[in-house]
């Protein structure tokens, strides 16, 4: 990893520090295939699929919260979306229309930091081998490895979509960001 790519897993790290490198390098593509884009580039569609680049930031930003408040812990989801859910699976795909895509960016880069903070102190409290508030279909707690997994395979699966998606709106294409690079919205860089 350099400064240059700060995304970039290590090449000799720890168990966690691998595989929290590849869920940020994850984060990281997915950020940029989604950055950059007006409503209108965020609201394109690929045939008769609805699914969006706006869409998929809201609904990764509910993700990240609900991966890291209750499954993780139990704790509440918190805001903005216990006041704003509107029910079902469907919901953040399809309000996402709604929201500004200054709105959007935000959901995401927000809940991805307090992501980061919850996984960072579960980690120094218990390591991989603690057992998480998530309960499988025997009624046996899961391990956070396990939960971290799923997140890692739930930006693997959506950021081969934003890459679909992307290409359709502009024709950006690439496997990673380009060394250097930092998400902005419109003119603002983020963090």
């Amino acid at each position: 990893m350099s400064d240059d790519t700060p995304w970039e897993p290590p090449f000799a790290g720890t168990e966690a520090e691998h595989l929290l490198g590849a869920l940020d390098r994850l984060r990281t593509t997915f950020r940029w295939k989604a950055a950059a884009l007006d409503a209108a580039g965020l609201q394109t569609r690929i045939g008769a699929s609805a699914l969006t680049l706006g869409g998929l930031l809201k609904h990764l930003a509910s993700v990240e919260d609900d991966v890291s408040t209750g499954r993780l812990s139990g704790a509440p989801i918190g805001e903005p979306w216990e006041s704003e859910w509107a029910g079902g699976d469907d919901w953040p795909f399809t309000s996402a229309t709604d929201d500004s895509p200054e709105r959007l960016y935000a959901l995401w880069d927000d809940a991805v930091a307090r992501s980061r903070a919850r996984w960072d102190a579960a980690l120094a409290d218990g390591g991989m081998d603690q057992r998480v508030d998530l309960t499988g279909p025997d009624g046996e707690r899961a391990g956070l490895r396990r939960l971290l997994c799923d997140l890692i395979e739930e930006y693997g699966r959506h950021t081969g979509h934003a890459d679909l998606l992307r290409e359709a709106v502009d024709g950006l294409v690439g496997e990673d960001p380009p060394p250097g690079w930092r998400p902005q919205v419109g003119r603002r860089p983020v963090g």
